[in-house]
C-alpha cells in the first residue's frame, strides 16, 4: 500500500461562456429538490487528482475494503475512500516509458505513455466495471482490456494478501474477444443479474456466466447475423426501445429488438437507423416526457456531435428524429458550447429533479497529441442538465464541471461520498480524477447572474 499525494483543487466553472471559457467563476443550476421559499442552489466541484500517470482509458468505484465508504479504481490501483489518499496494487503495475528530457537526460515513468511523455500509446485497461460476482459480499472488478482482447475479473480477496506477499487479487479471464469501443456491463435479459453487452467476431450479443462458479469462461449469446463489427467500431448500448419491457441492443446502425424468449438464442430483429456514425455508449431514456423512449448518444467519437434521437410513431412504425445538442461550431448549440470527441457518456440525475443528465466530455488524446479534431483543445468536462418545456419541448443546460481532465472511453458518475450528489469519476491519458460534487445555497441574483445565457435562439427553436 502506497500513500501518494492526492492534488485537489476547488473548481467552480463559469456557465456564461461563448464556447470554451478561458476564466471559470461559477458553475449552477436550481435544485428543485430544495427550491421551497425561493431557495437556489449553485453547484461546484472539487477537483481530485489520484494519479497523473497514464495506466487506463476508464475507472469506477466500489467498496472493496468492506468499509461501508466507496473506493475508486484505474488501472492496476484502487485507493480507499473518501479521502482517497492510500493507494493498493491488485495487480502487477509493470509497464513504464522512457521519457527523453530537453537536456537529452533521460526519466523513467510509470505507467503508459501519455500526458506525461510525448509519444503517442495505448493502455491495456480500456474499461472498468464493479460487482460482487462471486456473491460474497465484496466488491470485485471487471476490467476489458484494448478492444479486441479479452475480458476478465478480479476476485476481491477481502482483505487478505496473496501468497507472495503482494495484495494481487486473483484474476479470472472469463471471455477472450470483447470488440466495439463502447461495450458495456448490465442487466439486459431482465434476470436480475448483469451481462457483458458487446459483439464479438462480427455478431452482437452479450456473454453471462455460470452463476454457481463465474470464474470459468462465460458464454457468448449471438443476437445477430454475422457482420462488419470488428474491434474497433464505435456506439453500444441497451434499453427498451419499444416499450415491450424487455431491453434491446443498439448500435450505430439501428437497433436489435429483444425476442419474447431467449430460449434458444433466437436471431434478434433489426430496425434499422442511423444514430450517427459510431459515437459512445448509447442510452435509451425518455427525453421529453411523452411516453416514448428515446436514444442519447454522441455522433462521432472522434470528431463532433452529441444528440438526442425523438422516438416518434407513423402508421405504427417507430421511427426517430434527430436533435443536436452540441456539434461543430458554436453556433450550433443555444449556449454557444463546442468540443470534440465525446467517446464516453454517462446518464444520471445531477441535480435531483428526477429527470437524467448527460455527462460527457472531450476524450483527451485519443490518437495522440496530432490526432483527430482538435486534439489540442481544452480536455472539458460537462454536464447537461435537461429542462422540460410543458409544450414536450427539451433543452440541454450545459455546466462545466472542470476544463483539465476530460474524459476516457468511460466515464462513471455516483455518489462517492455518501451526500447525495453524483460525483464523476475519470481516467485517461492525463492519469485519474474524482471530482466531487457540492452544492452552496445563494441569492436568486447571484443564482441568475451565473446562468448559461442563450446567444444562439434559432438553434434553440429548430432543436427542441
Amino acid at each position: 500500500m502506497t500513500k501518494p499525494s492526492v492534488i485537489a483543487r476547488a473548481f467552480i466553472c463559469s456557465t456564461a461562456f461563448l464556447a470554451i471559457a478561458a476564466t471559470l467563476p461559477a458553475q449552477n443550476a436550481r435544485n428543485p429538490i430544495s427550491s421551497r421559499g425561493e431557495t437556489y442552489v449553485i453547484h461546484t466541484w472539487k477537483r481530485l487528482q489520484l494519479n497523473p500517470e497514464f495506466w487506463s482509458e476508464g475507472a469506477h468505484y466500489g467498496d472493496f475494503n468492506h468499509d461501508g465508504k466507496q473506493d475508486v479504481v484505474a488501472g492496476p490501483y484502487w485507493w480507499e475512500g473518501p479521502d482517497f489518499t492510500k493507494r493498493h496494487e491488485y495487480y502487477p503495475a509493470k509497464k513504464s516509458f522512457t521519457l527523453t528530457k530537453a537536456d537529452g537526460s533521460k526519466q523513467q515513468i510509470p505507467g503508459f505513455e501519455g500526458a506525461l511523455g510525448k509519444n503517442n500509446a495505448y493502455s491495456d485497461n480500456f474499461f472498468a466495471f464493479t460487482s460482487d460476482l462471486n456473491r460474497d459480499g465484496w466488491d470485485d472488478i471487471i476490467i476489458y482490456g484494448f478492444p479486441g482482447e479479452d475480458a476478465s475479473w478480479y476476485e476481491n480477496p477481502k482483505g487478505k494478501r496473496a501468497a507472495d506477499g503482494t495484495e494481487h487479487w486473483v484474476r479470472h479471464k472469463v471471455f477472450d474477444v470483447v470488440d466495439n469501443e463502447s461495450p458495456t456491463w448490465g442487466d439486459l435479459t431482465g434476470d436480475g443479474k448483469p451481462e457483458i453487452i458487446f459483439h464479438s467476431k462480427g455478431y452482437l450479443g452479450y456473454a453471462e456466466p455460470d452463476w454457481s462458479d463465474p470464474a470459468k469462461p462465460w458464454t457468448f449469446h449471438k443476437i445477430s447475423p454475422k457482420g462488419g463489427w470488428q474491434r474497433f467500431t464505435h456506439g453500444y448500448g441497451y434499453g427498451d426501445v419499444n416499450g415491450d419491457g424487455k431491453k434491446d441492443i443498439l448500435e450505430a446502425s439501428g437497433w436489435w429488438e429483444q425476442p419474447k424468449s431467449l430460449a434458444g438464442d433466437p436471431e434478434w430483429v433489426k430496425h434499422p437507423v442511423k444514430f450517427g456514425s459510431g459515437g459512445a455508449q448509447m442510452y435509451v431514456y425518455d427525453v421529453n416526457g411523452d411516453g416514448l423512449n428515446d436514444v442519447i448518444t454522441s455522433i462521432e467519437a472522434h470528431g463532433y456531435g452529441l444528440a438526442w434521437f425523438e422516438q416518434y410513431r407513423e402508421a405504427n412504425e417507430i421511427k426517430f428524429r434527430q436533435h443536436l445538442i452540441v456539434n461543430r461550431e458554436p453556433k450550433d448549440n443555444k449556449y454557444g458550447v463546442k468540443f470534440t470527441q465525446m467517446h464516453a457518456i454517462d446518464l444520471i440525475d445531477m441535480d435531483g429533479d428526477g429527470l437524467k443528465d448527460i455527462v460527457t466530455g472531450k476524450r483527451f488524446w485519443a490518437h495522440g497529441a496530432t490526432g483527430d479534431a482538435e486534439p489540442a483543445a481544452p480536455a472539458v468536462l460537462y454536464w447537461f442538465k435537461l429542462v422540460r418545456g410543458p409544450d414536450k419541448s427539451v433543452d440541454f443546460i450545459p455546466y462545466m464541471i472542470d476544463d483539465d481532465s476530460g474524459i476516457g472511453t468511460e466515464v462513471i458518475a455516483g455518489d462517492l461520498n455518501g451526500d447525495g450528489l453524483p460525483d464523476v469519476v475519470v481516467g485517461n491519458k492525463k492519469g485519474v480524477y474524482v471530482h466531487l460534487h457540492q452544492t452552496k445555497r445563494v441569492s436568486r441574483e447571484e443564482w441568475e447572474k451565473a446562468q448559461p445565457k442563450p446567444i444562439n435562439a434559432s438553434v434553440a427553436a429548430k432543436t427542441q
